[in-house]
């Protein structure tokens, strides 16, 4: 029973890997067109061409809506991303053991304070149930006393969706759902407020 056990565990956690990497490799190619700019990196929506007299042109590339998930509220209730269509969304994974995460959370704050009503503020907390937990981040937040919206990832959805493997991650989406921008690692207030002129400016 117990080499069972042990063989079950192990393929279970072959499977957790293989989403991990999917996801990761779905965002790379995703993301594969971009351009570095003041730590973050924009997203690429047009290519060059050419037109029958020779002329450069640029032509709308194909470009998807950044890919959906489901995360729970304070409450417990099931939110997806596609929820918050209509407003450009600053979409951040972090945790309460990751130092980087801690360190921007206040700028994340001051710029929910500003553009809180203009952008919709997802901070999607990585629950794993081991490392963070409901409880845990909870208690971080009221300690901190921040008040922008956070939603639990208990089953590691938008991780996977995203192949989020290093925290923290920011995406800047439009309002219609399509990625502008995005950081890896801590943004300084420049940064965060160079994600919000982005999206705003794509309404």
């Amino acid at each position: 029973m117990g080499k069972i056990y042990g063989l079950l565990k192990i393929a279970i956690m072959v499977l957790a890997f293989a989403v991990v990497l999917t996801g990761a490799y779905l965002l790379y190619n995703r993301l594969s067109s971009q351009v570095q700019l003041g730590g973050i990196a924009t997203v690429a929506h047009t290519t060059a061409s050419q037109d029958a007299a020779g002329e450069g042109t640029e032509t709308q590339a194909e470009v998807e809506p950044a890919p959906d998930f489901t995360v729970y509220d304070r409450e417990g209730n099931a939110v997806t991303l596609t929820d918050f269509r209509g407003k450009p969304v600053i979409l951040n994974f972090w945790a309460s053991w990751c130092g980087p995460c801690v360190s921007e959370m206040p700028d994340l704050q001051d710029a929910y304070d500003t553009y809180g009503e203009q952008i919709h503020f997802v901070l999607v907390n990585l629950t794993d149930g081991n490392q963070e937990t409901v409880e845990s981040a909870t208690k971080f937040l009221d300690e901190k006393g921040y008040t922008f919206p956070v939603y639990f990832d208990t089953d590691i959805d938008a991780a996977a969706a995203y192949g989020v493997n290093a925290v923290p991650m920011t995406i800047f989406l439009d309002a219609q759902g399509y990625g502008i921008a995005w950081a890896q690692g801590a943004m300084s207030a420049e940064m965060i407020q160079q994600g919000v002129d982005m999206v705003l400016g794509a309404e």
